[in-house]
């Protein structure tokens, strides 16, 4: 187990350790890469459900007469065309249209908005949106220390925390949210949003109240399966789905338009950071997309590691996202080609340990849930 002297510790530590979580070094952050290990925990949110500590993604809320303004400028989607209630996906840009990050944007009103962003990003992103909303009328408040933040997912997610409740959770449909939920005797802000492509919620609390919530769950969940999941299984539930990973799939010099994220890039919007970059990557289309590929011989596919073009001969890019997927049993890759290299029966050839092997483009998400 890593040393976690200087680490932080999410209100959910203790739970960590009760469950024997192996705890990793995240971004400073002590948390679980995995208890039971990871490929059990990845099939039991695929079929039942599992419990992820996320605490140590970031809370950033503007609030003020100018707010919706301000994160219309700060992102590339459209929030003022969503409902309050709605949780919005985006992606933030430079001026030059590569990625500050890619966040979640819940709408409380034209005047209170909290952005959800990337751990990893907390004090980057802090920076980056304080700069650019000081010309906007606007507060900029960060709640990341005083937030605790679960992550139910799975086909049993609505069945565990319905009785927990007092809210009818079926009536909430996906991407939208309600405060002010009582569960175990404390409020709480509850979202139908994941990282996993299955059904569930997310739990937003207090960090006091932190421990409550999570026995509450984890109690309620023993009749259907339920177990704790650690980032290792998130991974790897992430990438079967196709969902970008900042860092890998997104980053400063990858913009969202490559990333295959057009539908969030709103370019009739009126002035955003990037949006002169962006319009001009749409008109000559990106020189580089994200593909899914599958292995044909044996290796998996790791971050970094070559992608060349049919003949291997010359390097057409590399992988970003490379793992064994236990829901499909197949060994599957992420990463940039050229646009000639993007139909699906392609042919390419992926480095792995000194030897090119056969690798084919696949459609891309490679899972989809039903329904």
């Amino acid at each position: 187990m890593v040393n976690v002297d200087g680490l932080k510790r999410t209100p959910f530590f203790d739970k960590h350790q009760e469950h024997e979580g192996k705890i990793v070094d995240f971004s400073g952050w002590a948390l679980p890469v995995q208890y039971s290990g990871i490929i059990d925990e990845h099939q039991a949110v695929r079929q039942k459900a599992g419990l992820f500590d996320v605490t140590h993604m970031g809370e950033l809320r503007l609030v003020g007469p100018e707010a919706e303004e301000a994160v219309n400028y700060l992102v590339t989607n459209d929030v003022s065309k969503s409902p309050i209630g709605r949780v919005i996906y985006s992606p933030m840009c430079y001026p030059h249209g590569g990625t500050v990050d890619d966040l979640l944007i819940y709408k409380f009103g034209q005047q209170d908005f909290l952005l959800v962003v990337n751990g990893a990003n907390k004090e980057k992103d802090l920076q980056w949106v304080a700069e650019n909303t000081a010309d906007f009328d606007v507060q900029l408040i960060d709640e990341s220390d005083e937030t605790g933040l679960l992550a139910l997912q799975g086909p049993k997610a609505e069945e565990i925390l319905s009785p927990l409740v007092d809210t009818d959770l079926s009536q909430m449909k996906y991407y939208w949210f309600e405060d002010g939920i009582e569960l175990a005797g404390h409020q709480v802000m509850v979202s139908r949003t994941g990282y996993t492509g299955e059904a569930g919620f997310e739990v937003y609390c207090e960090t006091n109240d932190g421990a409550d919530i999570w026995d509450a769950i984890m109690q309620k969940g023993e009749d259907f399966g339920l177990v704790p999941a650690g980032l290792g299984a998130r991974d790897t539930l992430r990438f079967e789905a196709g969902l970008c990973l900042y860092g890998q799939e997104l980053g400063e010099d990858i913009n969202p338009l490559a990333a295959g994220l057009s539908f969030f890039v709103k370019l009739g919007k009126e002035d955003f950071i990037g949006k002169e970059a962006l319009q001009e990557v749409k008109n000559q289309g990106p020189s580089r997309r994200l593909i899914g590929f599958e292995m044909l011989d044996r290796g998996i596919p790791r971050t970094g590691y070559p992608i060349y073009e049919p003949g291997g001969e010359d390097q057409a890019g590399e992988v970003t996202s490379g793992s064994y997927a236990p829901t499909l049993e197949k060994n599957l890759g992420m990463g940039y080609v050229p646009p000639h290299l993007t139909e699906p029966g392609t042919e390419l050839r992926i480095e792995v340990r000194n030897r090119k092997l056969e690798a084919v483009v696949v459609e891309f998400p490679f899972y989809k849930r039903e329904g």
